[in-house]
């Protein structure tokens, strides 16, 4: 039997893109463990600061204490130390919750009855926890960004190992001078969970400039300007990202509030969001007056079902608020009231 030249060019063609294709599947599965290992150790470094912040947090609520001590104070350091030790001691499923606890009673001490020495060291276990938060994040991030392409899915190349999630807590942020972090804790956005007559929500599709191969999904609305109320800055977001103008007076709430630190276009950022809902016929948003980095950065909307956010977060692009599927019922409620809901804290 004899070949012709087309066919053994055509063979040999085949043969090249097989041994590629090999090739970048041999790399690519490599590259993932790396990434893995990363994470993993970027893991283990969190993990470390949380327990040194909740060791200093034991420490600072033994200094409360004494023969004459107020009740009041002797009760607040019992159960710091309380939170403290369940924090620590908490599995990593549950230990998102346990911490925001813990950093939640951090918050309410007045630091100023502190001696300096535990002062300054509660503040560096803080940074710890920031920056080792951020490296893990960082971490999950660049794992995701290739654990989620399609070929990578399509040919397993991850293997079993579960896809990484993100450890998102409220942080409490001590002063720049004191930690030495530039982080902006000022910065307070009105947010809106808007529902059509389906009960699906506009969610909008963004990435951080610095990355752009990390989409995620947020609701509608942005930063309060000077002078605003969180209902004008809700509304008037509203208008510039969508288009649609809504009568403030339909808006309920706030009936969420969520306090992350995150990095953003090289920069940490510490944000307080208010969540309002409203309901609206179904119309196809086009921003009226979009920021510099709306008009770049975001790249699609569309209504969500629970099932399409659930589905969303499944391919690695990240829906926030967190657990916005199992939020929605809520919002729903919210939206029938005569009377605005009591505001309670999500992630």
């Amino acid at each position: 039997m004899t070949f012709s030249a087309t066919t053994i060019l055509v063979l040999a063609l085949i043969a090249a893109l097989i041994v590629a294709a090999g090739v970048w599947a041999y790399s690519t599965a490599n590259r993932l463990d790396r990434l893995h290992v990363r994470g993993d150790q970027a893991r283990d470094a969190l993990e470390a600061a949380l327990s040194r912040r909740a060791v200093v947090a034991r420490t600072v609520a033994i200094s409360m204490t004494g023969p004459a001590a107020d009740p009041a104070v002797a009760e607040r350091s019992k159960r710091l130390v309380a939170l403290a030790d369940r924090a620590e001691r908490a599995d990593w499923r549950s230990r998102e919750t346990a911490e925001n606890q813990l950093a939640a009673a951090l918050s309410a001490l007045d630091i100023t009855q502190l001696r300096p020495q535990l002062v300054a060291e509660l503040a560096d276990a803080e940074a710890r926890v920031l920056i080792a938060r951020r490296f893990h994040n960082d971490a999950v991030r660049d794992t995701l960004a290739l654990r989620t392409r399609r070929p990578v899915r399509l040919l397993h190349l991850g293997g079993t190992a579960p896809l990484p999630t993100y450890f998102e807590i409220a942080e409490r942020v001590t002063p720049a001078a004191t930690t030495g972090l530039d982080v902006d804790t000022v910065r307070t956005s009105a947010r809106v969970i808007l529902l059509d007559e389906q009960d699906r929500v506009l969610l909008l599709r963004g990435h951080d400039p610095q990355t752009p191969d990390m989409p995620f999904w947020f609701t509608v609305g942005g930063g309060i300007e000077p002078g605003e109320t969180l209902r004008t800055a809700a509304v008037r977001e509203l208008w510039e990202e969508t288009g649609f103008a809504l009568d403030s007076s339909l808006l309920r709430g706030p009936l969420w509030r969520r306090v992350a630190v995150f990095p953003f276009d090289g920069e940490l950022i510490r944000s307080e969001e208010l969540f309002f809902v409203a309901r609206t016929k179904t119309f196809t948003p086009s921003a009226a007056d979009p920021t510099a980095w709306e008009r770049h950065c975001v790249t699609a909307n569309k209504w969500c079902t629970p099932e399409d956010i659930a589905e969303l977060d499944r391919e690695g692009e990240t829906v926030y608020p967190y657990h916005l599927d199992q939020l929605l019922p809520e919002a729903i409620t919210a939206s029938a009231a005569l009377t605005d809901p009591e505001v309670r804290s999500i992630r």
